[in-house]
């Protein structure tokens, strides 16, 4: 049996306005339906990618700060709004508004033909395809399709890394700029905070390997957390969806697995965050120095410092995220 198509395949009752048709009508030579069509998913992910980022900066922002100084969230707020201004909650934006375009173009393209591979191999050996399972009505998640999932999220995660750790590193340079440089008593024109003169200054200091530090932990983190976040969506959206006798993309499925994923995934590997961010803060404060990499302390208090605000950012963004990228993705689909 070979391995049932996802819903993007499917044609939709929808009848509203679909902001791609009449691009799609005025190509005579349908090469433009054929590309939105062959890259639907770059398309949809990096819509949807651009403007939940754009929206949950802020928390992000403050995330960032209440790990590294151990504050709380409304000093941390008022603190950085006082002393730097309302602009300061968005510096560093570009960075991950370009990479997390690019990473979770990478990243849900190398996904999809993951979890296709590993449901050859289960198919291969139990005689049925953990997706024949996610997509039939009245089928819940099983073994098969939990395991299928979280694979394909792990090795997505694992490859992506590579890509989106240096980026990672300067946009924490940047939201952290305004409060270093006031401990060091210099003014913020003084503290670059700007992506390419941070990674070249990490060069200057470090070689290349300077724009990897904290490269393991951001390993440990994406690998664990992009397992557990495309085990959630898809279990969740196969129970709010399929397993009921509704559309797997409905509003509700969609967006109750966009939220859980971004908070289960966040709960189990906060503690990973943490040490990164507060490894990550130590050696961009030592340019040349070496500092000693913190221990992933579970379940001790100060490993969960911010979790609220992270929990409260990416359930936020996966909302956004994943209903845009499901609307986007079928518009593509009826031209």
């Amino acid at each position: 049996m070979a391995p049932k198509k996802d819903d993007e395949n499917k044609s939709s009752p929808d009848t509203w306005f679909n902001p791609y048709s009449d691009l799609a009508a005025a190509d005579s030579s349908g090469s433009v339906r054929r590309f939105l069509k062959d890259y639907r998913t770059p398309i949809s992910s990096g819509t949807a990618s651009v403007i939940s980022t754009f929206v949950a900066f802020p928390l992000d922002f403050a995330k960032s700060r209440m790990q590294s100084y151990e504050t709380r969230f409304i000093p941390t707020i008022t603190d950085a709004y006082r002393a730097e201004g309302i602009r300061t909650f968005w510096r560093g934006v570009l960075p991950p508004l370009i990479s997390v375009t690019a990473v979770r173009t990478a990243s849900f393209s190398i996904y999809q033909r993951a979890k296709y591979m590993y449901a050859g191999y289960f198919e291969r050996i139990t005689g049925e395809s953990p997706l024949s399972i996610a997509n039939a009505d009245h089928r819940y998640p099983n073994m098969s399709t939990v395991t299928c999932f979280g694979l394909a999220g792990a090795t997505a995660g694992s490859i992506v890394t590579v890509l989106a750790c240096p980026f990672e590193l300067t946009k924490l340079r940047a939201q952290l700029a305004g409060k270093m440089a006031r401990e060091q008593g210099k003014s913020k024109k003084e503290f670059r905070t700007d992506a390419w003169g941070t990674a070249r200054q990490l060069i200057k200091d470090r070689g290349i390997a300077g724009l990897y530090c904290g490269y393991r932990l951001h390993l440990v983190r994406d690998t664990i957390g992009t397992s557990i976040y495309f085990m959630t969506y898809e279990s969740a959206k196969q129970i709010l969806g399929n397993a009921r006798g509704a559309s797997p993309t409905s509003p509700l499925a969609v967006m109750v697995g966009g939220g859980l994923c971004g908070i289960v995934s966040w709960a189990c590997t906060y503690p990973v965050d943490v040490a990164k961010t507060v490894y990550q803060k130590a050696l961009l404060a030592t340019p040349t120095g070496k500092v000693e990499m913190p221990d992933i302390a579970f379940f001790s208090r100060g490993s969960y410092r911010g979790l609220g605000v992270s929990v409260a950012r990416s359930c936020l963004i996966n909302m956004i995220f994943f209903s845009m990228f499901e609307v986007i993705k079928k518009q593509i689909n009826e031209i």
